[in-house]
């Protein structure tokens, strides 16, 4: 297995590393995470299609990209990637063409040939898929013990709209999937927060899926506002800053979930995933140094999992840490290569929501505010 990663900025490659010699003319598989005026232009795709001819090349858009341990903007990250044995599967649909978002999960996992199956990772569009919805449809094709990793694509701050893409130019309502395939394929994952509750646990009394109108039989954009303070007066954006607690019959564990958008006229907040009636709800504050701490947690519990090294490192964290983090939003990054030495290959982006398991290797859950780390090392038979 060999990997490289570069970065495209201002219409040329700013940086390169390819320390094991990776030939560009016969890699398999590009992963490219960017923004998103970049990954909208054809004459981006030739540049990347010229470089690696032979590539599956799998785009998101993304609110930052992570190359080594900095984070750019407007810029795109990209790992190229050659395994030694193991191999490939793609897939990618189109969510109009689906009458929801499970069915649409459940058609992509249904694709992928299921013998071998190790690892399927996911670049979702990230404005026009209810990824709750999304996880649940893919997890119901899942093999037992096969890992389901990803992301939503991001837009920076803006939430106007998110393009992936598969051998193509980028394109919104787009999702994708890689399959990865093979007995030599050594694998870990993780998601830490590192968010703080405030408050009393509280009930979901009314909700239509990602919608939510009643806490505790009051309105809840009113409940929310009141605990906002001053920042009510920021909505929506100040919302990426306290997300909310959610555990549910379906998910014991806390999972995060961020608030996309309100609507004052009918009083009611729109989340990244789905908030169930009878679930418990508590409200979340940052604390900037258990964020960045979570990252380094998170680093540790994928170290700790595949006992070694790992070769490739993908972080996919959420754009509303990289809001709270402002100038310090290095540190989180800065910590995973800490703890995962110099030698692995990390890249990334920065999402509108994360998919990783709580637990290993069981189902995946969409996450928001979260970081995951999904890292990847190819064993050969004499060890190396």
């Amino acid at each position: 297995m060999k990997a490289a990663k570069l970065l495209y900025k201002n219409g040329e490659w700013k940086f390169e590393r390819n320390d094991e010699k990776l030939d560009y003319q016969h890699t398999g598989l590009v992963l490219a995470y960017g923004a998103r005026a970049i990954l909208e232009d054809e004459n981006f795709f030739n540049v990347l299609k010229e470089k690696f001819p032979k590539a599956e090349i799998a785009l998101s858009s993304s609110s930052g990209e992570i190359f080594s341990n900095e984070v750019y903007d407007d810029a795109v990250a990209v790992t190229a990637i050659s395994f030694d044995k193991a191999l490939l599967k793609t897939s990618q649909i189109d969510i109009t063409d689906f009458s929801d978002s499970y069915e649409a999960g459940k058609m992509l996992i249904s694709r992928l040939p299921k013998e071998d199956l190790r690892w399927v990772f996911i670049l979702s569009d990230g404005s026009r898929v209810n990824g709750s919805q999304l996880v649940e449809g893919l997890n119901s094709g899942r093999p037992a013990d096969v890992l389901i990793t990803g992301g939503l694509a991001g837009d920076d701050d803006h939430f106007e709209k998110t393009v992936v893409g598969l051998n193509a130019v980028a394109e919104p309502n787009k999702i994708v999937a890689i399959g990865f395939y093979g007995k030599n394929l050594v694998l870990s994952h993780s998601s830490y927060g590192g968010w703080e509750s405030f408050g009393l646990e509280k009930t979901v009394t009314k909700s239509h899926q990602n919608v939510l109108y009643e806490i505790d039989g009051r309105n809840a954009l009113e409940l929310y506002k009141k605990y906002l303070g001053k920042y009510a007066e920021e909505l929506p954006g100040s919302a990426l800053l306290f997300p909310l607690s959610l555990t549910s019959e379906n998910n014991p564990y806390p999972v995060v979930r961020t608030i996309l958008s309100v609507n004052e006229n009918d009083e009611t907040m729109v989340f990244a995933g789905d908030i169930p009636e009878g679930s418990k709800v508590r409200f979340m504050k940052a604390n900037i140094d258990r964020l960045v701490d979570a990252a380094h947690d998170a680093a540790v519990q994928c170290l700790e999992m595949c006992k070694e090294n790992p070769a490739i490192a993908i972080i996919i964290s959420c754009v509303g840490r990289k809001l709270v983090l402002g100038d310090r939003i290095a540190e989180e990054v800065d910590v995973v290569r800490d703890v995962l030495g110099p030698d692995a290959v990390i890249a990334g982006f920065y999402s509108y929501g994360e998919i990783s398991p709580l637990q290993p290797f069981d189902h995946c859950v969409l996450h928001n505010q979260t970081i995951t780390i999904t890292t990847i090392n190819e064993i050969t038979q004499n060890g190396n």
